[in-house]
């Protein structure tokens, strides 16, 4: 079992930057893929990023088309740590932003293939 845990989000000016969190506990963190996804109000959960392990791939990364150039994954391995900044803040990337882990090497952008979520955390661009 992974255990993540979401912190960062809150309200922002369009315009803005915050950087989320995902901190993981149980199995070996550095064995997973991670990836954040986000869920707007009505809307279906949505892929956004998304980090391999170091020793596949070295690390490489993929991003929705949405936020390419503007969003940045990153993981800490010492720290058992994702992280997503978020510059350049819209009003449509208000949603309600998860963390999610994958036991499976190789990067994915589908949520099926995640087998642990975390509880989320919201984020709310103001125009």
């Amino acid at each position: 079992q992974v255990q993540l845990v979401e912190s960062g989000g809150g309200l922002v000016q369009a315009g803005g930057s915050l950087r989320l969190s995902c901190a993981a506990s149980g199995r070996t963190f550095s064995n997973y893929a991670m990836g954040w996804f986000r869920q707007a109000p009505g809307k279906e959960r949505e892929f956004v990023a998304s980090i391999v392990t170091i020793s596949w791939s070295g690390g490489s990364t993929r991003y929705a088309d949405s936020v390419k150039g503007r969003f940045t994954i990153s993981r800490d391995n010492a720290k058992n740590t994702v992280y997503l900044q978020m510059n350049s803040l819209k009003p449509e990337d208000t949603a309600v932003y998860y963390c999610a882990a994958r036991g499976i090497p190789g990067i994915s952008s589908y949520r099926h293939e995640y087998q642990y979520w975390g509880q989320g955390t919201q984020v709310t661009v103001s125009s």
